[in-house]
C-alpha cells in the first residue's frame, strides 16, 4: 500500500469567493474592527507516480498537406465565366451591404448603385478575368500585376484560381475591391495586396475603422492559399477582419442551409492584416507552415465552435495589440504543436472561453509582453513538451480551468512565475456571462516541468480544487534565498519538497472542504 502523508495546512480565502477580499472600511466612530477571515483547509499527500504516467499525444500526420496535394484538388472543366451585376440581393453579400449606412459606403465609392464582379458555374482563373472584365473593373497595370476595382464574388459551384500568372493582384482600397468566396477558391504561388492606388503602395494599417480589402469564405467553402503573401488586409468591421473562413451569421445560416466551411493555408505569409486568420464555426482547417508577421489585432484566430483544426510549424510574431495565437469560445478537439510565437505585445498562445479536448505540443514562445502560453476557463487540455522562455510575465498561465495536464515542459526565465494557476471571479466585467459562463475551479497537473531562472517563483497556485506535481525540475533562482514557491503553496513548501526530493513520489493536495476561523 502507497505510503500517505497527511498534512493539514490552513490557507486564508474570502468567505464564499476563494480569492482574499479587501476588509471592510473602518466605521467613522470607535475603533477599527477587522472582521474575521475563514480559512480553507487543504490536504497535502504523497500518493504513487503510476497514473500520472502519459503516453506521447498522437499528432496528426502532416505529409499530406502540401502545395502537390493542393494542385491535385484544382479541377478546371467545365469552363466558368465572369459577369458584373449589382450586389443588392445577393445573400452572401448581405454583412457587408445589410443596412444604410453600409450600403451608403459603396454607392459613395463607385458613385452608382454598386456592382459586384460574380464567377459563376465553373472554373475561372485570374487570368480569364484580365480578358473578360471591363478596365474600370479588373486590369493588367503592368505585365502579371492586376488591379481590382470592384467586389469579387465566387458563387456556389464556381471556382476561382488566382496562379502563378499573376504576380500580385492588388485590390484598390479607394473604390472597395473585397473578395467573397462562396464556392472554391484557391490562391497559390502568387501575391495579394490591398492597394491605395493613389499612394501607390500597399494600404498599411492607421486605424482600426478606416477599410481595408479583405477575403471571406463562407459556410461550405474551400479555401486553399499555398506559397503566397497577403498583406494589408482587414479593418474593425464584421468579417471584414483579413482572411477568414466563417459559416454564415446565426440568422443566414438557417435560410442558407450550408455545411461548415473548411481550408488550407499553407507556406504563406500574412503581413499587417487586422487579424492574420479567423475562423468561426469551421472544420478540420490546416494551417501548416505560414508565417503571421506585425499584424495589429491577432496574428491567428480560429473562434466560436470550429472543431478538428490543426495549427503547426508556424511563426507568429510582431502581433501588435494582443497574441500570436488565440483560440477562442469553444475551439475544441484541435491540435497546436511545432510553432513559434514571440516579440508579441501579449500572449504567445491562448486558449480561451471554453475551448477543451485540445493538445498544445512542441511549441516555442518567447519574448511576448505577457505570457508564453495562457489558458482562460478552457479545462480538458494538454500541454506537452512546450518551450516558453523570457515573457515579461508567466512561462504557463492558468485560470478558472480543470483538467490541464502539463508534462515536461522547459519555463524558462520568464519575468514573473514559471507557472501560476489561480480563480478569478469575472463578475462586473465586460464579459458577457451568459455567452460565455464561467467557473471558479482549477485543477492542475505537472510532471517532469522544467522550472528555471523565473523571476518571482518557479511556481505559484491559488485556491486549487486539486493540484499534482511530480518530478519538477526547479533551478537557478534569481533570488539570493533560493527556491521559493507561492501562493497557497508557500507554507506547504517543506513538505513538497520532501514528497518530491527524498520520497519521489506525485505531490497531492486537495481541499479539505472544513473552514476555519484565522486570527
Amino acid at each position: 500500500m502507497a505510503t500517505r502523508i497527511a498534512l493539514f495546512v490552513v490557507l486564508a480565502i474570502a468567505s464564499g469567493t476563494g480569492y482574499a477580499q479587501p476588509a471592510a472600511k473602518a466605521a467613522s466612530v470607535g475603533p477599527a474592527v477587522s472582521p474575521p477571515v475563514l480559512a480553507q483547509t487543504y490536504r497535502i499527500s504523497a500518493v504513487p507516480a503510476a497514473d500520472l504516467k502519459l503516453e506521447e499525444p498522437q499528432l496528426p500526420d502532416l505529409s499530406g498537406f502540401t502545395a502537390e496535394a493542393v494542385q491535385a484538388k484544382v479541377v478546371t472543366k467545365p469552363q466558368g465565366r465572369a459577369v458584373l451585376k449589382q450586389m443588392l440581393g445577393e445573400p452572401m453579400l448581405d454583412e457587408f451591404i445589410g443596412g444604410n449606412e453600409r450600403l451608403r459606403e459603396w454607392v459613395e465609392r463607385q458613385r452608382r448603385m454598386p456592382q459586384a464582379i460574380f464567377i459563376e458555374q465553373g472554373y475561372v482563373n485570374s487570368a480569364d478575368l484580365g480578358r473578360w472584365l471591363p478596365k474600370e473593373a479588373f486590369s493588367e497595370t503592368e505585365p502579371g500585376v492586376f488591379l481590382l476595382r470592384l467586389p469579387l464574388v465566387v458563387r456556389q459551384g464556381a471556382t476561382l484560381h488566382i496562379d502563378q500568372r499573376t504576380k500580385e493582384l492588388r485590390f484598390s482600397q479607394e473604390r472597395g475591391a473585397f473578395l467573397v468566396n462562396d464556392g472554391q477558391l484557391f490562391v497559390t504561388d502568387t501575391k495579394l495586396t490591398a492597394w491605395r492606388e493613389k499612394e501607390r503602395t500597399p494600404a498599411a494599417w492607421r486605424k482600426a475603422e478606416e477599410f481595408r480589402p479583405y477575403l471571406i469564405s463562407w459556410g461550405g467553402t474551400r479555401t486553399y492559399i499555398v506559397n503566397s503573401i497577403i498583406t494589408s488586409f482587414g479593418y474593425a468591421a464584421s468579417k471584414a477582419y483579413g482572411v477568414s473562413i466563417s459559416q454564415y451569421s446565426p440568422s443566414m445560416a438557417p435560410k442558407m442551409k450550408r455545411p461548415r466551411p473548411s481550408g488550407w493555408l499553407i507556406g504563406s505569409r500574412f503581413i499587417d492584416m487586422w487579424y492574420g486568420f479567423y475562423c468561426y464555426e469551421a472544420d478540420d482547417v490546416v494551417l501548416r507552415g505560414n508565417v503571421y508577421e506585425d499584424n495589429i489585432v491577432y496574428g491567428i484566430d480560429p473562434h466560436d465552435r470550429s472543431r478538428r483544426l490543426i495549427i503547426a510549424e508556424n511563426e507568429a510574431f510582431g502581433t501588435k495589440k494582443k497574441h500570436g495565437i488565440i483560440v477562442s469560445r469553444e475551439v475544441n478537439d484541435s491540435w497546436i504543436f511545432r510553432n513559434r510565437s514571440h516579440g508579441n505585445k501579449l500572449s504567445g498562445i491562448v486558449l480561451d472561453r471554453s475551448s477543451v479536448n485540445n493538445v498544445v505540443a512542441y511549441n516555442e514562445a518567447y519574448k511576448n509582453e505577457a505570457d508564453g502560453i495562457t489558458l482562460y476557463e478552457s479545462g480538458n487540455n494538454l500541454l506537452w513538451r512546450n518551450r516558453s522562455i523570457n515573457n515579461e510575465r508567466h512561462g504557463i498561465r492558468v485560470r478558472n480551468s480543470m483538467n490541464v495536464r502539463l508534462q515536461e515542459n522547459s519555463l524558462i526565465a520568464n519575468r514573473l512565475t514559471g507557472v501560476y494557476g489561480h480563480i478569478k471571479d469575472l463578475n462586473g466585467t465586460h464579459r458577457d456571462l451568459h455567452e460565455d459562463p464561467f467557473e471558479m475551479h482549477l485543477s492542475l497537473r505537472l510532471s517532469g516541468e522544467q522550472l528555471i531562472g523565473n523571476g518571482s517563483s518557479p511556481l505559484a497556485v491559488q485556491s486549487p480544487d486539486k493540484l499534482e506535481l511530480y518530478k519538477l525540475t526547479m533551478l537557478a533562482p534569481p533570488k539570493s534565498g533560493g527556491i521559493s514557491l507561492a501562493g497557497m503553496l508557500r507554507d506547504l513548501q517543506s513538505e513538497i519538497m520532501d514528497i518530491l526530493l527524498r520520497q519521489g513520489q506525485v505531490v497531492l493536495i486537495e481541499p479539505t472542504g472544513d473552514l476555519a476561523s484565522k486570527e
